[in-house]
């Protein structure tokens, strides 16, 4: 079965699922499809690049195409190339606001890897193609269409809905979250927020697993292992060569593995994919804090489920290491940089102790990270949002679960949780071939309608009125 026809059924399945309210008669999807992919491809052929960004080609095209639907926005910025945007649909005011957000900015390319232009936003075999089309533009056309859709439809709103289309996430937040957050906070202000972070996933025209991102590891960017000896000459080896110590310790962190420790969501995540596991996988889901065979488990989870595993814990990879400049010379520094990735509760200072006993040498220093995400609680699976998440799943798909989920990555989700916003993060069904970051980057175009209706019947569940 192709992945087009596979959504097709999706698609169809899920259209029929639908109940319409009495406020809110069923919408066209596929003509709101259709436009959806329109707008995408039109951003795709923004560049947005960043460095150096340039997210006001965004800002500005979607204020446009938000004035010809009458939604009021505006253009905020700390850098006049890279703006976000901030528009406002008003509901009666007896519930706080629903803030939907996406970013604006998309990572490099290398023109030369890609059989089709990375900005051109064609269209081949039921796909859009082009840098941005996962990661995160689709997901900012389906809002915007959301936004149209419920102007268009004069849907009486308990909650306004706040759609926040932010630069700068792939790596420069300071111009986007962290900017709007301190100095436009009352313009996003709101009780639940839905962001990217979550999947679909589907097998043979089924769709298996809703996950939503409750909650994601903290970044901590930026440390360094540096080792320090005393250069010489290649043919005197020291005991001190500062690559040998450097070595020793990297190879140290690199087979230590942090201690799992689960939270609301890891436990739920676990509990629910036991019920849908193959016999082995469930067994292990279930009993990875079994005191006889939990640690036993656990290493089976490090060598043969490592995105399960990394979910469970705070992560180490060593990712980048550089020494030396001659092949004579033994040199008087080398150093390792680590990607660690910190479970929200994670105390920084205690881990780093943790690792300079690890290495267990004076001459190896490990340094503080030089910039990371703000921590904070997990988003409720008792809230309102949550439940309306389920609830949709429930209707469009009812032989698949919902997965609340700790998502390993990093997104701008982090610094409204850290405000007290209950944020939750959704995806699309990823296509095998390329998707976030990669090579030839393209969205399904039935599956972008799918989650488009998604998307819609949860703003209408918990931002409508009664």
């Amino acid at each position: 079965m192709t992945t087009r026809s596979l959504c097709t059924r999706l698609l169809v399945a899920g259209m029929c699922g639908f109940v319409a309210t009495p406020h809110a008669q069923a919408p066209d999807f596929r003509q709101a499809r259709d436009e959806t992919v329109t707008l995408l491809q039109a951003l795709i052929r923004l560049d947005t690049r960043s460095p150096p960004g340039n997210e006001t080609l965004v800002a500005e095209y979607v204020q446009r195409t938000l004035d010809a639907a009458e939604i009021p926005s505006s253009i905020v910025a700390l850098d006049a190339s890279r703006a976000n945007l901030i528009a406002r649909l008003k509901g009666d005011g007896s519930k706080r606001p629903l803030l939907l957000m996406a970013h604006t900015d998309v990572v490099g390319v290398d023109p030369a890897d890609w059989s089709v232009a990375p900005l051109g936003g064609e269209i081949h075999e039921g796909f859009v193609s082009g840098r941005g089309a996962s990661d995160d533009k689709g997901q900012l056309a389906a809002m915007v269409q959301v936004m149209r859709m419920l102007q268009r439809r004069q849907v009486p709103l308990a909650r306004d809905v706040i759609l926040l289309a932010e630069s700068g996430e792939e790596g420069t937040t300071e111009v986007g979250i962290d900017f709007v957050v301190e100095h436009h906070w009352d313009a996003i202000d709101a009780e639940y927020a839905l962001n990217e972070g979550g999947r679909m996933s589907a097998t043979n025209g089924r769709v298996d697993t809703v996950s939503i991102a409750t909650t994601e590891k903290v970044p901590w960017r930026g440390i360094k292992l540096i080792a320090r000896g005393v250069a010489g000459h290649g043919s005197a080896p020291r005991l001190d060569n500062a690559i040998v110590r450097l070595a020793n310790a990297v190879a140290k962190v690199g087979a230590f593995q942090p201690p799992m420790r689960l939270n609301e969501t890891t436990r739920a995540y676990l509990d629910r994919l036991a019920r849908i596991s193959p016999p082995e996988a469930a067994y292990r889901y279930r009993n990875v804090e079994d005191r006889r065979f939990g640690e036993e488990i656990q290493e089976q989870l490090r060598r043969t489920d490592i995105d399960v595993n990394s979910m469970l814990r705070t992560s180490i990879s060593p990712n980048i290491i550089a020494g030396g400049f001659r092949r004579n010379v033994i040199p008087a520094d080398a150093e390792a940089e680590l990607d660690i990735r910190a479970l929200p509760d994670e105390d920084l200072d205690q881990f780093l102790n943790t690792l300079r006993d690890l290495i267990d040498d004076p001459a190896v220093e490990v340094t503080r990270p030089t910039s990371m995400r703000p921590a904070a609680p997990p988003s409720s699976l008792d809230s309102e949002m949550f439940q309306a998440l389920e609830r949709v799943q429930a209707e469009m798909f009812p032989e698949a679960i919902t997965l609340p989920t700790m998502l390993v990555a990093s997104t701008d989700s982090a610094q409204m949780r850290a405000r007290g916003v209950q944020t939750y993060g959704l995806g699309m069904i990823r296509d095998d071939l390329s998707g976030v970051h990669g090579t030839d980057e393209r969205l399904s175009i039935d599956g972008l309608g799918l989650f488009l209706q998604y998307l819609y019947r949860v703003v209408v569940e918990v931002a409508g009125a009664d």
